[in-house]
């Protein structure tokens, strides 16, 4: 059976050290800790007191001095290796974890889950042509040595960094490595770690090489461990789920995310907010018990970002450049058919396309429609999308029509708008739909915020939201104040709906009581 030994760095908290150490050796795993010689001495003094007389507890026989980028993160962490690999002689995984990490499955499931596969788990990318590194400096992380470190010393850093590029002071990679890149939150078996620990003997040139890298606990056991174990031996993933805002940060989670991070295809996340009591409490409860069962449907990114970006997401109302002349023209009439159950929206468009000849087109901007060939502008969304105006008149042209007719997302706030400021004139029929929870449920899937797995009490935890969120994505048209604009109701009057579809289809008023009287339209 899978035994594990934690690589912990650590540089605060000694009391969640002390009790994450603890929990993690219930099992029978092990933990070897290195503490930043940077932190207080009485923090590390009050581990030592508490952890010594633990026998699966192990301390890094050299403190080091961490910076983040720095080579001292690799450092600290071969110190606590080297003590693990040394003390635990029956630890058959090694697994990095950072004080901000707990669990998220229990040891007999994670046990379970190594002893599965003969692998090792560690990101590793081609640093170059995999397009890990999304900002920021790339090659020169290699090619040039970094004595300093960004953050703390940046004046030092990018005049040695300057004067390198200036001076034409490049150096070579290794010859027989190739370069990869990849989190630093990995799981390796015994062999493989004792085979790193043999390389890095055996290569003191590699050493001198990573050793003025920038940021090299992405690279360092990344292009190791690949450059010693087959390619079929290596799981290309990190079993830590993490996530990152939109600003580079690592998301933190909280108390309401816990059945969320138990949905996932990982054993630890990170990282865990220092107020999320309730959520430390019930994740360390999870370490011991035996016989939980994991539905693990592992939609969380796309849950974490709907439940935490709304508000927060940019949007452009301004058209680019390119679309400035792109015009429908002032003679032509655009009505947007706008609600958020598709099915209704497209019925309505059935049954007026049998009573009237203008064109109308479902959810163009959404989804592959059929379109006529328009040169390549119509062969994606993405095209449609950022050349819209131009697609719109182009569809115009081959219909010969002066009145069209298009279903659009209320969502897309910014296609709603562009299409208000053009030449042409613009007409808006909101249809105004009813949610159940079943419906809100099935929306959940559809948009990838939940998944055939995906446990009852996570669903039911979201629906409030994406109920207001709908609410809010009509409110906002409502403040627009968008001119010829008309509302149609679900459960609404006959009457009522008649005139808003006459208004904004200008059709007559028999054609929009007939519409109108299609009670199916609005049926799930």
């Amino acid at each position: 059976m899978a035994r594990i030994a934690f690589i912990l760095l650590t540089h605060k908290d000694p009391d969640g050290i002390i009790a994450q150490a603890e929990r993690l050796t219930q099992t029978g795993d092990y933990v070897a800790i290195h503490f930043d010689a940077r932190a207080k001495p009485e923090h590390y003094r009050k581990l030592r007191s508490a952890l010594d007389a633990n026998p699966n507890v192990t301390f890094a026989k050299k403190r080091v001095k961490c910076g983040w980028g720095e080579w001292s993160l690799v450092a600290a962490t071969l110190e606590a290796v080297k003590a693990a690999v040394a003390d635990f002689p029956r630890a058959t995984h090694f697994y990095m974890l950072s004080g901000d990490c707990m669990q998220i499955k229990s040891a007999e499931y994670a046990h379970n889950f190594l002893d599965a596969e003969e692998v090792d788990y560690i990101e590793s990318f081609d640093f170059l042509s995999s397009g890990w590194i999304k900002t920021g400096m790339k090659e020169d992380r290699l090619v040039y040595r970094h004595w300093f470190n960004e953050r703390n010393q940046p004046k030092r850093f990018y005049l040695a960094y300057n004067l390198q590029k200036q001076l034409k002071l490049s150096r070579e990679v290794p010859s027989d490595l190739q370069m990869m890149i990849g989190s630093q939150w990995w799981c390796l078996r015994r062999r493989t770690m004792e085979q790193v620990l043999d390389f890095i003997k055996a290569r003191p040139d590699v050493m001198r090489f990573f050793r003025t890298t920038w940021i090299p606990d992405e690279t360092f056991f990344q292009t190791i461990v690949h450059h010693l174990i087959p390619e079929t031996e290596i799981r290309t993933r990190t079993l830590t789920f993490l996530m990152f805002t939109d600003y580079g940060m690592p998301a933190n989670f909280y108390n309401d995310h816990y059945d969320l991070l138990l949905a996932q295809d990982y054993l630890f996340a990170r990282k865990i907010s220092p107020e999320a009591r309730d959520l430390k409490q019930r994740l360390g409860e999870l370490w011991t018990r035996e016989g939980v069962e994991f539905a693990v449907s592992n939609e969380g990114r796309a849950l974490h970002r709907f439940l935490t970006g709304r508000g927060r997401i940019g949007r452009r109302f301004a058209p680019r450049f390119w679309e400035a002349e792109a015009t429908l023209g002032r003679e032509r009439t655009l009505t947007l058919i706008l609600c958020k159950k598709w099915h209704v929206a497209k019925r309505l468009v059935t049954e007026f396309r049998k009573r009237s000849s203008i064109p109308a087109l479902d959810y163009v901007f959404n989804e592959m429609g059929p379109l006529p060939d328009l040169g390549g502008i119509e062969t994606s969304p993405e095209k449609r999308n950022r050349h819209r105006r131009a697609l719109m008149r182009m569809v115009f042209d081959h219909e010969n029509a002066d009145r069209m007719v298009v279903c659009v997302d209320p969502a897309e706030l910014d296609v709603i708008e562009d299409f208000t400021r053009d030449k042409c004139q613009t007409r808006i029929l909101e249809i105004e739909c009813q949610f159940s929870d079943d419906y809100l449920k099935g929306h959940a899937q559809r948009v990838g915020l939940a998944g055939q797995h995906t446990p009852p009490q996570v669903v039911e935890q979201m629906l409030p939201t994406i109920r207001a969120d709908l609410h809010h994505e009509s409110e906002r048209l409502r403040d627009a104040e968008f001119e010829n604009y008309a509302l149609m109701r679900e459960g609404g009057e006959i009457e009522d709906n008649a005139r808003a579809l006459a208004h904004a289809l200008d059709i007559p008023s028999d054609m929009a009581q007939e519409l109108a009287e299609l009670d199916y339209i609005f049926r799930d």
